[in-house]
């Protein structure tokens, strides 16, 4: 049985809209066949205008989220001003760089809204940047994608965003066996970072 059998599962969906972003994954930590929890999270808040969302390892997903966030947190200290988005999304891409002979296992989406409007960034584990309307990351990625290329639109409302995060992990959850257990969502707007979850009732 080859490595890849171990690595864990994920739906995680980026979207941004035109008042904001929105950051969504699913709950199932597997690892192989395993289940081991039905409470992870996937999704992280930074502060009110920027958030991550990761698929991969948790250990992992939790390391680069307290990097980032005292890095921003410092700088926004010392230079008294926001940190845009893509100088975060930067940030984020040399510290995984940095890492590249002993990467951090896990696909990073960034999104956030500034004074230049909402942004979303995709990262891979050695720090590749690319700036999108809309990505997915992780085992169930291959399904969740159709729903969103079908239905996305540019200038779509956040609470639009919110519907189709949840319609396109709802559908990977119902094909992809390591992915499940509710969603996680992250919103970001003008007003601030809100945090929701959802249950789901799993069959497993």
């Amino acid at each position: 049985m080859g490595a890849e059998s171990y690595l864990p599962g994920a739906t995680t969906i980026g979207l941004k809209c035109k008042d904001g972003v929105i950051l969504a994954s699913e709950k199932r930590v597997s690892y192989g066949f395993t289940l081991v929890s039905k409470a992870g999270k996937k999704v992280f808040k930074i502060n009110n205008r920027l958030g991550l969302a990761c698929a991969g390892m948790i250990a992992d997903m939790q390391a680069i989220t307290r990097a980032l966030a005292a890095e921003v947190n410092l700088y926004e200290l010392e230079n008294e001003r926001i940190m845009p988005i893509k100088s975060a999304a930067k940030l984020l891409s040399v510290i995984l760089f940095n890492r590249r002979y002993m990467p951090y296992l896990t696909e990073t989406l960034i999104g956030g809204i500034d004074a230049e409007g909402p942004h979303l960034f995709v990262l891979d584990p050695i720090g590749s940047l690319i700036e999108d309307d809309y990505a997915v990351l992780g085992t169930g990625a291959k399904i969740a994608i159709g729903i969103i290329e079908t239905e996305y639109q540019r200038g779509l409302a956040v609470k639009e965003g919110r519907e189709l995060a949840i319609k396109a992990i709802k559908a990977a959850i119902s094909r992809d066996a390591v992915s499940g257990d509710g969603i996680d969502i992250l919103r970001i707007t003008n007003e601030g970072a809100t945090e929701e979850s959802i249950p789901l009732i799993s069959p497993i």
